[in-house]
């Protein structure tokens, strides 16, 4: 099994403020169980992980569906609103802030590799990639929709839907008096 201590600890390593606010739980053992799998680490003294055997008790467990996994991917500031946590809050706290704000900067790794310049131009292509993947994709939606609404109506617009609505309800209430100036007429006759 793969462990992901060290691509955590990576990020840990280029940063010192995450490593401090880690080191001040040493000894601390993490749970994160998304059902299908589970992470188990330990805090160290340098403020850097490593992975522990699942036999080893938690200060704090961390439970994540499989099936929100996208929406924290999606939205991380959001992310612990989407889990279950059992038992140290503090140390629970620190994980949500080092999740919210550790960031990878593809940038300084792809400098070892390539030099400054390529790295510098691969994440901008990278971006501008996901960028225009990100600007189809909306398209492609908004074109769907105009067609569904337009062209092949299966859809309606919530405007449209509002409007029959208190046309119904104005028909209703018309229907309403009607019938109450019949029963009146019908008084007055019979």
């Amino acid at each position: 099994m793969i462990s992901i201590a060290p691509f955590i600890n990576h990020l840990l390593a280029q940063e010192s403020w995450a490593r401090d606010m880690l080191s001040a739980h040493a000894g601390k053992i993490a749970c994160i169980d998304a059902q299908a799998i589970q992470l188990r680490l330990r805090a160290g003294a340098d403020g850097l992980l490593e992975s522990v055997a699942a036999g080893l008790p938690a200060n704090v467990t961390i439970r994540v569906k499989l099936s929100d996994l996208p929406l924290i991917a999606q939205n991380r500031e959001r992310a612990f609103s989407y889990v279950k946590i059992e038992g140290d809050a503090d140390f629970a706290n620190t994980i949500s802030h080092l999740s919210q704000n550790l960031r990878w900067e593809a940038e300084a790794d792809l400098s070892k590799l390539f030099g400054d310049v390529a790295a510098v131009r691969l994440v901008s292509g990278a971006k501008a990639i996901a960028r225009t993947v990100h600007e189809s994709s909306q398209k492609v939606q908004e074109n769907l929709a105009e067609y569904f609404l337009e062209e092949q109506p299966m859809l309606v617009r919530p405007a449209a839907v509002t409007g029959f609505a208190n046309e119904v309800n104005k028909m209703r209430d018309d229907v309403e008096r009607l019938m109450k100036r019949i029963e009146k007429l019908e008084k007055v006759n019979g």
